[in-house]
């Protein structure tokens, strides 16, 4: 696997080596030994998750808080998605700031985030099929979240925004200005 560093501390992207011939290919999606000789960080992924959405919609930008906090890794298997995670921890020299990757079922790539970030992602293509790995379990009363259309994360969707499709949930984030972070460095 190739890791590609990126602007923000505790996030990467990572490229596996993709193997094919006529039958179709292979890759390792992950290996916990080779992920934390590469990066430096040690993971240790509890729950996968998966879900399916299409043209337009748009998931975030959410997070769990301490002490549910989750590393996440991500990736597309089907479809085409822009993918955010944006620096939530106070005192980071990059709070507010985010990382975008364009992830698809062709270039194979991952998305990874530490803890202290939010999270969130919009759909390109027709459908996605998005898998997630995450080393916290999932604890609804943890749950966190920011705007989608913070003005001053000034995010490009790749959508426009008449053709957003949010959850009732996401429609009533705070904008990052008006939030008190749980995250400290």
């Amino acid at each position: 696997m190739e890791v590609i560093k990126t602007e923000i501390e505790g996030v990467v992207i990572i490229e596996p080596r993709v193997f094919g011939d006529a039958r179709g290919y292979f890759f390792e999606s992950f290996n916990a030994r080779e992920f934390a000789e590469k990066t430096g960080m040690q993971v240790n992924f509890v729950q996968d998750n998966e879900s399916m959405s299409h043209y337009g919609v748009l998931r975030g930008l959410h997070f769990q808080q301490p002490p549910f906090a989750q590393s996440k890794l991500v990736r597309v298997v089907k479809g085409r998605v822009l993918d955010i995670a944006v620096d939530i921890r106070v005192g980071s020299p990059t709070y507010g700031k985010y990382v975008s990757v364009e992830l698809t079922e062709d270039n194979h790539r991952q998305f990874f985030m530490s803890k202290g970030f939010a999270h969130g992602f919009s759909v390109l293509s027709d459908e996605v099929i998005f898998q997630y790995k995450c080393d916290e379990f999932y604890a609804p009363q943890s749950e966190g979240a920011i705007a989608w259309n913070d003005p001053d994360l000034a995010i490009d969707w790749q959508i426009p925004a008449d053709k957003v499709l949010l959850s009732d949930k996401d429609k009533k984030h705070p904008f990052l200005r008006d939030f008190k972070s749980p995250f400290k460095i």
